[in-house]
């Protein structure tokens, strides 16, 4: 039976699922769903994004992002405008319902933050991020050909029709 090079990314998404999971119970009170509080965040930081550009941000497909943003967009919580140079495309914007929870979710992430790195230095957390922030830059090529792959499969599998 092969063996696994490299625990790495086992134990990265275990971290991922942990503060996910806990984050997203936190939320549950503001009528947040799984995972919703990450395109929150983001479209508080980035205001005037276009879904595209938030999916590629979170490197998730376009039908996950207008699921999400959808039902932020039904609790309140983010706006979209239409694009003045684009008809077809839309630009989002948070809601002050949205700016007052962002500050709530920027407390958890620190929170989190906080609690993943107890008894690191600053030099630990440091390197840390710098060693996954590379990780996340190798893949990144990766992850655009997957998405320009799949993306070509759906146009030659409508192009069949």
């Amino acid at each position: 039976m092969k063996q696994l090079n490299n625990g790495i990314l086992r134990e990265i998404g275990t971290l991922s699922r942990a503060v996910n999971s806990k984050s997203d119970l936190k939320f549950r009170e503001y009528h947040l769903q799984k995972g919703q509080f990450i395109f929150l965040t983001r479209i508080c930081e980035n205001q005037g994004i276009n879904y595209i550009q938030l999916s590629n941000m979170l490197r998730v497909d376009k039908t996950t992002t207008t699921k999400a943003v959808q039902k932020l967009i039904s609790s309140g919580y983010i706006q979209k405008v239409q694009d003045e140079s684009d008809s077809r495309a839309y630009k989002l914007y948070p809601t002050p319902k949205a700016l007052d929870l962002y500050e709530l979710v920027i407390e958890e992430e620190n929170s989190n933050i906080a609690f993943c790195f107890k008894g690191f230095t600053l030099e630990e957390i440091t390197s840390a991020y710098e060693l996954v922030k590379r990780m996340s830059d190798n893949i990144d090529a990766i992850w655009h050909q997957v998405k320009n792959d799949k993306e070509s499969y759906h146009d030659s599998a409508s192009d069949d029709k």
